[in-house]
């Protein structure tokens, strides 16, 4: 039987203490979600995939972008030790290009589109007045994807070939993420404040 999602969750705090690393993946989780409604597929599985990306992470950063050593392949050995699916652990490994490993299936690339995206409209919610996803538009973060400046870690390239790679304007995918993000506001940190 697949672990829960209290399972992962726990897993997830276990190696991961940065809060913000932890924000990233619920609203990673948030976006590949509301993909797997959008395409009836199977919403815990690409949840769990999408919580579970990079919980290795802050442990075995893999800044040298080794192809079997460190995040996320240390941390796919020990999803299988604790009976995660293999089509989960094949996403997480395809999530980093690095890795070699191709995104095949419709899990494999929601949640390499979905990751750069999540991380790229905290940033734009961040930059607001009231700091909070709700202030975000589409076309505003088009705008900001033109800054090179702006949150230079996410790759703009990356944006753009997750959301070919999902068959969907980056328009749509865009407005998809954030309408996911602001169902989970409150814990993402980026609600409005009172």
């Amino acid at each position: 039987m697949m672990p829960t999602r209290n399972d992962a969750w726990s897993l997830l705090c276990e190696f991961t203490q940065n809060e913000n690393l932890r924000k990233h993946a619920l609203a990673v989780e948030a976006c590949v979600r509301a993909y797997a409604r959008k395409v009836g597929a199977d919403e815990e599985l690409w949840g769990l995939a999408a919580l579970l990306h990079d919980f290795d992470y802050e442990r075995w950063p893999n800044q040298e972008h080794h192809s079997s050593e460190g995040h996320p392949s240390s941390g796919t050995k020990i999803l299988r030790e604790r009976g995660y699916p293999e089509e989960m652990l094949h996403a997480i490994l395809a999530h980093a290009d690095y890795t070699g490993v191709g995104r095949e299936t419709p899990l494999d690339r929601t949640l390499f589109a979905c990751d750069e995206m999540a991380g790229f409209l905290t940033a734009c919610s961040l930059v607001k007045p009231g700091k909070t996803i709700f202030e975000v538009e589409a076309d505003s973060v088009k705008r900001k994807m033109k800054d090179k400046a702006f949150a230079r870690g996410v790759s703009r390239e990356d944006l753009t070939r997750g959301a070919q790679e999902l068959g969907v304007p980056l328009e749509d995918h865009i407005a998809t993420c954030i309408a996911a993000m602001r169902d989970v506001a409150p814990s993402l940190g980026l609600e409005p404040k009172p």
